[in-house]
């Protein structure tokens, strides 16, 4: 059996005539760019997660990067963010100019540890951009805590947060609605992921939204009048009508990737080798990837490429060891934690599609690999 980290060809297939239905309206509108269905996509948003303001743009990078410009997060300003994530996660602020001050993470969440970011603010620290990670979100409640004590501002990085929600002031809130901003992409294996790039700005601020959404063309409040030096990044039409479509079936795919890691979780909680998720929060959890920390990691990977299942690492180098940080002057022992992850994590298969033997396979692999 060959099982792939993830296939979009199965989904496609599935629901092949309702995709190529939206896909046309918009080939045969001519509208390409900021289309109907780019708005209605941002309402559609609006509704499911509760935010009062949504701006569609390219991809998840850029939603940062604007962000990041937006809450100043530049210009000598010191940013904390976790130092075991998404390279973009610290680009946004060093693209800018900004200081990306790393901080470890929680073991078991993988979510930055607000005890060791506190123990990093100076006078400098201008924000926190805490990321939710693989199923969960980072404790949010003690994030704001932190933000208020010293007078920070908040950017959610929910990339891979889509339908997580979090325990905040006694109810459950969407990931990325509780700082000032919060950013989702849309990359293909996001858990609602489109057939290209894309991405979104959240936020409950008037304010703040009517500048992200200036921000996205050039800074313009109105065509050749320009406010500000924006950037030209707009959720094509395309995309915008394809997860239109996702977005109808996303709790459903949300319950299929839950039955997936439910299954995960018996068939594998008896390997002494392995560490399974670890849902530490009060949160709603969606299993964007299923992450497991297992010994002998890079065989066990290598073995299971060999018998044709997909599988991902991350990450393999924590952010304060690339190369590109290192006028950061970290060095290999600054976040054990994170480098400990780093040798540890695997993710396994993760998609809707995925069938029941195919989970089932994998993990008679694994079982066959450690005995």
């Amino acid at each position: 059996m060959k099982v792939p980290f993830y296939d979009a060809t199965r989904e496609y297939n599935f629901k092949k005539t309702e995709f190529d239905i939206e896909i046309s309206k918009v080939l045969e509108s001519g509208a390409f760019i900021l289309g109907k269905q780019v708005y209605d996509f941002e309402e559609a948003v609006c509704r499911y997660t509760g935010a009062k303001y949504a701006v569609g743009v390219a991809n998840g990078s850029d939603a940062l990067l604007i962000t990041s410009d937006i809450l100043e997060y530049k210009n000598g300003a010191e940013i904390l963010t976790p130092v075991f994530t998404f390279f973009a996660s610290a680009s946004c602020i060093a693209r800018l100019q900004g200081k990306p001050v790393f901080c470890d993470v929680d073991e078991d969440t993988f979510c930055i540890d607000i005890n060791d970011a506190e123990k990093r603010i100076t006078e400098k620290t201008k924000g926190i951009l805490p990321v939710h990670l693989f199923l969960q979100t980072t404790d949010m409640t003690t994030c704001m805590e932190l933000a208020k004590k010293y007078h920070l501002t908040v950017l959610e990085d929910a990339a891979e947060a889509f339908g997580m929600k979090t325990k905040y002031n006694g109810e459950y809130i969407h990931s990325g609605l509780i700082g000032d901003f919060g950013i989702f992409s849309f990359f293909p294996t996001k858990t609602l992921g489109g057939y290209g790039d894309g991405g979104m700005i959240v936020t409950n601020n008037e304010e703040l939204y009517k500048k992200a959404k200036s921000y996205r063309t050039h800074g313009s409040t109105k065509k050749y009048h320009h406010d500000y030096i924006g950037y030209n990044s707009r959720l094509d039409t395309l995309q915008a009508a394809i997860l239109n479509i996702k977005l109808k079936h996303i709790d459903n795919a949300i319950q299929k990737r839950a039955n997936h890691a439910a299954q995960y979780r018996e068939l594998l909680k008896n390997i002494e080798e392995i560490k399974l998720p670890v849902i530490k929060t009060d949160n709603k959890e969606v299993n964007y990837v299923f992450c497991i920390k297992a010994h002998k990691r890079d065989e066990l990977d290598s073995y299971l490429k060999s018998n044709e299942i997909g599988t991902s690492i991350y990450y393999p180098v924590p952010l304060h060891l690339q190369k590109c940080f290192e006028y950061l002057d970290y060095k290999k022992g600054d976040f054990p934690v994170a480098e400990k992850l780093c040798d540890s994590v695997l993710a396994l298969p993760m998609f809707p599609e995925l069938t029941e033997d195919e989970v089932s396979f994998v993990c008679e692999k694994i079982k066959r690999f450690f005995n």
